[in-house]
C-alpha cells in the first residue's frame, strides 16, 4: 500500500474513532435527560442504542487490526493504531456507564425526585466537555490540550464528592430515602468513572506525541 493510502486509511480511522466520540456524548446527554425529565423512552433509546455504540467500537477495532496485520506500521503510526485500540474501549466503556443511567432512569421511573438535579448535570456536561475536548487534543495532537483536559478531572470528582455528602445526609436523616439516595450516588459514580476514562484517552494522545504513557505525572514506560 502506498504511504499516502495508508495516511487516507489513518484519517479514515481517526474520523471512526469521533463518530464513537459523538454516539457517547449523545448517550451521556440523553441519559441525563432521562433521569431529569422521567423519560422513560428517552432511557429505552438509550440502552438500544448502546448496540450501536458496541458495534462502532469492534468496527474500528477490526479496522486497526486489519491495518496491522497488512501494513505492519512502524513508530508513530503504529502508536497512533494502539492508542485508538485503547481508546475505543475506554469510548466503549463510557456507553455502558451512560447505558447504566438510563437503566437507573427506569428504575426510578415516576417516583418523586429526592432532591433537585443540580450537580449531576454539571457533571455530565463537564464529562461531556472533557471528552469533546479530549478528542479534539488527538486530532490536533496536541498534549498540552491532553494534559490541560486530565486536570479537570478533578472539577468531577469535587462534584462526586458533594453528591455524595449530600445524599448520606438525606439517609442519615431520614431512612426512607435510602434506595432513591442511593440510585443517585450510582449515577454519580458513573458519571466520575466516565471522566477518568476520559483521561486515559488523554493519557494516549500524550503517547502518540511523546512515546511514554504517563499516569498521573509518573512515567508508566
Amino acid at each position: 500500500m502506498p504511504r499516502q493510502d495508508f495516511e487516507h486509511h489513518l484519517q479514515t480511522l481517526q474520523e471512526e474513532l469521533l463518530a464513537l466520540g459523538s454516539l457517547v456524548e449523545e448517550a451521556i446527554s440523553r441519559s441525563t435527560d432521562a433521569l431529569i425529565n422521567r423519560n422513560l423512552n428517552l432511557a429505552r433509546q438509550v440502552i438500544t442504542g448502546d448496540r450501536a455504540i458496541n458495534q462502532k467500537r469492534y468496527d474500528i477495532e477490526e479496522m486497526c487490526v486489519q491495518l496491522i496485520a497488512t501494513q505492519q506500521p512502524m513508530a508513530r503510526d503504529l502508536r497512533v493504531i494502539v492508542a485508538v485500540l485503547n481508546m475505543i474501549v475506554d469510548l466503549e466503556r463510557i456507553g455502558d456507564h451512560a447505558e447504566g443511567n438510563a437503566k437507573i432512569a427506569i428504575m426510578i421511573g415516576d417516583e418523586p425526585p429526592l432532591k433537585p438535579y443540580i450537580d449531576v448535570p454539571r457533571m455530565a456536561e463537564k464529562t461531556k466537555e472533557m471528552l469533546r475536548a479530549a478528542l479534539d487534543a488527538f486530532v490536533k495532537r496536541d498534549a498540552a490540550a491532553a494534559k490541560r483536559v486530565i486536570d479537570q478531572d478533578d472539577i468531577v470528582d469535587n462534584l462526586y464528592d458533594q453528591v455524595f455528602r449530600e445524599l448520606l445526609t438525606y439517609m442519615a436523616a431520614d431512612p426512607q430515602t435510602i434506595n432513591r439516595a442511593t440510585r443517585l450516588i450510582w449515577v454519580a459514580h458513573n458519571l466520575e468513572r466516565s471522566a477518568d476514562r476520559v483521561t486515559n484517552i488523554c493519557e494516549r494522545t500524550i503517547f502518540v506525541i511523546t512515546g511514554k504513557v504517563e499516569e498521573e505525572g509518573v512515567s508508566k514506560y
